[in-house]
C-alpha cells in the first residue's frame, strides 16, 4: 500500500467529518480506530477544531506526518452520518489508497439537501422557540417572517462572510430591524420574546456546553476554543441587536417568560427542534428521532422542576436522559450519538442568557450581566456534568461487556 496515500485519506475523512460538525473526542477516536486498522506500530492523532494532526509509523518503519487546517465548518448531519458509516467500513476491510479515494468521493457526491428544506426549518425552528418563550399569535407570524429572512439573507452572506461576529451581527440588526418595525405596525406586541425564538437560530450555546464538557475532559484547548467560538457568536448578535434599538430608538431589555402552558410548550419545542434537524441537514427517520428526544427531554425538565424547582437539577436530569436516549439511538441506527443529541437538547441550552448575559455588557447593565452570567455557567455545567455522567457509565458498562467504547494511541 502507499501508505502516505492511506494516511492522506483518513486525513480527508476525518477533515469531512469535523466540518461536518463531529464532536471533537469521537473524532479522535474515529482517527484512532482507522490509523489502528491498517496496522502501524505507532500513531498519534491531535485534533482541535480548525486543525487535524496524524503522525504514524509504518510496518516497514517509515514515519509519515500530516497536517489539515481547518477554515470553516457547515454542519452536515447526514453527510457526518455516512462518513461515519465509512470509517467503520475502513476499520473492517482496510481498503487500498484507491478504494478508499473512491468510497470517499462516494460520500461527498452525495445529493445535496433540497434547497427550500432550509428555509422550512428556520421558520419551524425560530417560530416554534417563539412560541416556546411566550409569543402569542402575532408575535409568531413576525418570528415566522424574520426566520425566513435570515435562511435568505444567512445563506448569501455565508458565501462572503466567514467571521462569525460579523455574521451575527449582520443577521441580528436586520432582524430587530424587522421585529421594531412589526410591533410599531401592530403586526405584535413582544419584540424581545419574538427576537429570543429568532436567536436560537443564530447563537451558538451549544458550543459553551460542549467547551465546558471538552475542559472537564482535560481537553482544554478545543474546549476553550468552543466557548470563545460561542462567546464571539453571542457578542455579534448584542452589538446587532443594541445598534438596531438605538437606530430606532428602540425597546430596551424586557426578558422573556416561557409559555404558561404546558402542553404548548412541549408541542413548540418539539416543533422548533424538528426544524433544527432539518436546519442541521438531517434527514429520514432520524428527524423524527430528534423531535420525540426533544419533547421527553423538555418533560422530563418540567416534571423535574415541578418537585424539585432547581434550575440545575432539573437541567442535569433532563441532560442525563438525553445523553442516554442519544447513546441507544445511535447503538440501534449505527450513526454517530451527535445526530441525536444536537437537536433534542435544544430545549436546554441557555442560548438566551448567553445573549442577555452579552447584552448586559453592551448596555452597561452589569447587574443584568452578573445574574445571567451565573445561570448560564450552571445550566451549561448541569449539561456538561449529565453527558460526562452518561459518558462514565456507558464507558463502564461497555468495558464491563469487553467491548471497546472511546480508544487512544495506548488502546
Amino acid at each position: 500500500m502507499d501508505y502516505n496515500r492511506i494516511v492522506q485519506g483518513i486525513l480527508d475523512i476525518g477533515e469531512a467529518m469535523l466540518i461536518c460538525g463531529a464532536e471533537n473526542f469521537r473524532l479522535d477516536d474515529s482517527l484512532y480506530r482507522m490509523c489502528r486498522s491498517y496496522g502501524f506500530k505507532r500513531y498519534d492523532v491531535f485534533a482541535i477544531p480548525s486543525n487535524i494532526q496524524i503522525t504514524v509509523e509504518t510496518p516497514d518503519g517509515e514515519i509519515i506526518t500530516q497536517v489539515r487546517h481547518i477554515e470553516s465548518t457547515d454542519i452536515d448531519f447526514d453527510r457526518l452520518d455516512y462518513l461515519n458509516n465509512l470509517s467503520r467500513y475502513v476499520c473492517q476491510h482496510t481498503p487500498d489508497e484507491i478504494v478508499l479515494q473512491e468510497k470517499y468521493e462516494e460520500v461527498m457526491a452525495r445529493p445535496p439537501q433540497k434547497p427550500y428544506t432550509k428555509y422550512f426549518a428556520a421558520v419551524m425552528g425560530g417560530t416554534g422557540f417563539a412560541v416556546f418563550f411566550g409569543c402569542d399569535l402575532a408575535d409568531a407570524a413576525v418570528a415566522a417572517i424574520v426566520s425566513l429572512m435570515i435562511a435568505l439573507v444567512g445563506g448569501w452572506l455565508s458565501k462572503r462572510e466567514e467571521n462569525l461576529m460579523a455574521y451575527n451581527l449582520i443577521l441580528s440588526f436586520l432582524s430587530e430591524v424587522i421585529i421594531i418595525l412589526a410591533v410599531r405596525l401592530g403586526l405584535g406586541s413582544h419584540p424581545e420574546r419574538i427576537m429570543i425564538g429568532i436567536v436560537m437560530l443564530l447563537i451558538s450555546g451549544l458550543s459553551t456546553t460542549n467547551g465546558i464538557r471538552e475542559v472537564l475532559q482535560r481537553d482544554f484547548i478545543s474546549g476553550s476554543l468552543n466557548i470563545m467560538n460561542s462567546m464571539l457568536g453571542a457578542a455579534g448578535i448584542a452589538f446587532g441587536t443594541a445598534l438596531a434599538m438605538l437606530a430606532l430608538d428602540g425597546v430596551s431589555a424586557e426578558g422573556y417568560v416561557l409559555n404558561h402552558n404546558i402542553p404548548i410548550q412541549l408541542i413548540s419545542c418539539t416543533v422548533a427542534c424538528i426544524g433544527f434537524a432539518f436546519w442541521f441537514k438531517i434527514r429520514g427517520r432520524q428527524v423524527v428521532y430528534s423531535g420525540v428526544g426533544a419533547f421527553f427531554t423538555w418533560g422530563i425538565y418540567v416534571v423535574a422542576y415541578h418537585f424539585w424547582p432547581s434550575n440545575f437539577l432539573a437541567t442535569l436530569l433532563a441532560s442525563i436522559f438525553v445523553a442516554f436516549y442519544a447513546f441507544i439511538m445511535s447503538r440501534i441506527n449505527k450513526a454517530p450519538s451527535t445526530i441525536f443529541l444536537t437537536a433534542s437538547v435544544f430545549p436546554l441550552i441557555p442560548g438566551p442568557n448567553l445573549y442577555y448575559m452579552m447584552y448586559g455588557c453592551v448596555s452597561g447593565d452589569y447587574g443584568m450581566v452578573l445574574g445571567e452570567t451565573i445561570v448560564l455557567l450552571a445550566t451549561c455545567l448541569a449539561i456538561a456534568f449529565g453527558f460526562n455522567i452518561v459518558d462514565i457509565l456507558s464507558r463502564t458498562g461497555m468495558r464491563m461487556l469487553k467491548r471497546e467504547y472511546h480508544i487512544g494511541k495506548n488502546s
